[in-house]
């Protein structure tokens, strides 16, 4: 009996467990639930077993107060019979037999008497085992159904997990969009070609500058030549002609004798004003 109010307070106990509670404080809820739908199986497992011994026990008592039910109907009619005959032995004087068979008839009385105490000893068991066995099926059903729940929540809390390590993956992949995204490499890409637009810009100005600085030397390079020309008309006695063109080029070209005095140096200006005097 203690094996089996041992067994009824498992069940009771695992039955009244609060698994929400007991996955609150879990650090690993998962983990837990595992191991609980392990001990559960196992604990059912003991249960059907436990019950399964009881039920037969039970059946075992049923089939001997049956036995005794029967066996003090049976008695009883025997007792009767011995009865019935020990009349008629009497009735026709025979009062010896009549005595043997009413014997026989006290006999089966006290084999009745007892298979009725044997039976009525027995009720109370018999009645105590079906509630413990209706107990045990209540509670086994009960463990069952608590079993299911905790698988339900082990697979929720699984899909739970796994849909949570889904969204930090897109969590992830959408903070690493820049990188990834293709209209980036296209920013990076166009900021290329502006670079190299810009390099071909810089080397066209380079380009100009030198056109520039040549033209520049080109026309050093006439006024030199003209200078040169003068100064050998001078030379072969055209030098009354050649100041006269001076001055009609000085009236038109003012600005650019201007030009001309500036870049000529202190000696050569001296040397001008000589010539002229």
């Amino acid at each position: 009996m203690a094996k089996k109010q041992s067994i009824l307070g498992r069940i009771g106990q695992l039955v009244r467990a609060n698994i929400n509670a007991m996955l609150d404080n879990a650090e690993d809820p998962q983990k837990m639930l595992d191991q609980m739908i392990r001990d559960y199986t196992d604990n059912i497992r003991e249960a059907e077993a436990a019950i399964a011994t009881t039920i037969g026990n039970l059946r075992l008592a049923q089939e001997d107060y049956q036995t005794d039910v029967k066996s003090a109907q049976e008695w009883g009619q025997k007792a009767l019979a011995a009865s019935n005959k020990a009349d008629e032995f009497r009735s026709e004087g025979n009062t010896a037999d009549a005595d043997k068979f009413d014997n026989l008839a006290k006999v089966a009385l006290q084999k009745q008497m007892s298979a009725e105490n044997d039976a009525k000893a027995a009720e109370p068991g018999i009645k105590a085992q079906e509630d413990v066995v209706e107990r045990l099926k209540n509670g086994l059903a009960q463990m069952k159904n608590k079993l299911e729940e905790l698988r339900t929540k082990r697979n929720q809390l699984v899909a739970r997990q796994k849909s949570a390590d889904a969204q930090s993956k897109v969590n992830e992949a959408l903070g690493s969009i820049d990188i990834m995204d293709p209209t980036s490499e296209i920013s990076r890409f166009e900021e290329k070609i502006r670079r190299q637009e810009a390099q071909v810009r810089g080397q066209q100005e380079l380009q100009a500058s030198s056109i520039d600085s040549q033209f520049e030397q080109l026309e050093d390079l006439g006024e030199q030549t003209e200078v040169e020309a003068r100064l050998a008309a001078l030379k072969h006695g055209a030098g009354k002609q050649a100041p006269k063109a001076v001055e009609s080029q000085a009236g038109g070209d003012a600005q650019a004798g201007g030009k001309i005095d500036e870049d000529l140096t202190p000696e050569q200006l001296e040397a001008l004003r000589k010539l002229e005097g």
